[in-house]
């Protein structure tokens, strides 16, 4: 598959010409939304197999208890934070998300119609994340519901085949073997906390940011753990940058020590971020097949490593990364690692 960097970059575009008016105005971090827009492909490797695509976009609201009383929506969330274990800390900043994505996923045999038994199933997943996180200066809990479709009405098909023709590359022949239609329901419970921060006064610094993870649903159970250090200069005081996974919302800045609340002509920053995570794998319904019905399927490994090196930039109000990802074997009859690129970039206003 040809690269997708020139849309990636038209995306940016955008976003880095938007109009700088709006609640945040006054500079203050905690009054602001940030949006992000993320993009992964295995196309950096010149291959399209098995994870070849992923987009997501995420919404994460302000500090909601910021809001003036008397507004009911956020008051409502509020309310129910407070009610919900391990995140309903009162001295942390509240905020919701709202995300949309899909991802893709082909056998690395595209030319065969045929249902291949010992390759990873022509799958595809859509969804709608719904999160609530809490976090300070050293602590992020996250609870995300994700509810999608898995199968035909993912449209994963439609929109390859779409991207295909545009970017003239070779068609998937095999869609017919996909997984079936099946709606998904998951949840997440995510912990980010920084055991490391320094800075000096001239801005040089780093950062180490272990996190972990449970996830329990149709789609995927299972946990995770890891760690990300960041070092350069003008590091951006938020909790890192993930990949399109649940819980991935990290990217909004704490409070204004972060680069993007500095005064206009320093809103500058660069940064090198090196991550580790590691799964255990109780079920994937785009490597175990669909729950209900008979439907192509693959013998997974219980353990999956991802190793990422990446750069980051601030630029005014956008922060932007661009990473590689080494992934180990997800399936037992799988012939080679998977490596892909992730791109991201957050507007806060």
């Amino acid at each position: 598959m040809k690269s997708r960097l020139p849309l990636f970059v038209t995306l940016l575009s955008i976003i880095l010409f938007l109009p700088q008016h709006s609640y945040a105005a006054d500079g203050k971090a905690r009054y602001s939304d940030t949006l992000t827009l993320y993009l992964e492909n295995d196309c950096i490797d010149d291959t399209d197999r098995y994870y070849t695509q992923g987009t997501k976009i995420s919404w994460v609201s302000r500090d909601i208890s910021s809001y003036p009383e008397g507004m009911t929506a956020p008051s409502l969330i509020h309310r129910f934070i407070d009610k919900i274990p391990l995140i309903n800390n009162p001295d942390r900043q509240q905020s919701f998300s709202i995300s949309f994505g899909q991802n893709i996923y082909t056998p690395e045999d595209k030319k065969r119609r045929d249902l291949i038994r010992d390759d990873r199933p022509y799958a595809g997943i859509m969804y709608l994340a719904l999160g609530i996180h809490t976090r300070n200066r050293q602590h992020m809990d996250t609870l995300e519901l994700d509810f999608g479709i898995v199968g035909r009405h993912s449209y994963a098909e439609d929109c390859q085949t779409e991207v295909h023709k545009w970017t003239d590359s070779e068609f998937a022949n095999g869609w017919e073997n996909q997984l079936h239609d099946e709606p998904v329901i998951n949840l997440y419970y995510g912990h980010k906390f920084k055991s490391l921060q320094a800075r000096t006064s001239q801005g040089f610094g780093l950062d180490f940011i272990p996190h972990l993870g449970v996830a329990i649903g149709n789609a995927f159970t299972g946990a995770n753990a890891g760690g990300q250090v960041r070092i350069g200069w003008n590091i951006p005081n938020d909790f890192g940058t993930f990949l399109i996974r649940p819980g991935s919302e990290s990217s909004s800045p704490l409070d204004n020590t972060d680069p993007r609340f500095f005064s206009p002509l320093q809103r500058f920053g660069f940064h090198l971020f090196f991550a580790v995570d590691g799964q255990a794998v109780a079920r994937n319904i785009l490597l175990d097949g669909n729950t209900f019905r008979d439907s192509p399927s693959v013998d997974k490994k219980p353990f999956v490593a991802e190793f990422v090196a990446g750069i980051g930039l601030i630029i005014q109000r956008v922060k932007v990364t661009c990473s590689y990802v080494f992934q180990t074997k997800e399936f037992e009859a799988q012939k080679d690692n998977q490596h892909f690129a992730a791109l991201s970039a957050s507007f806060t206003f």
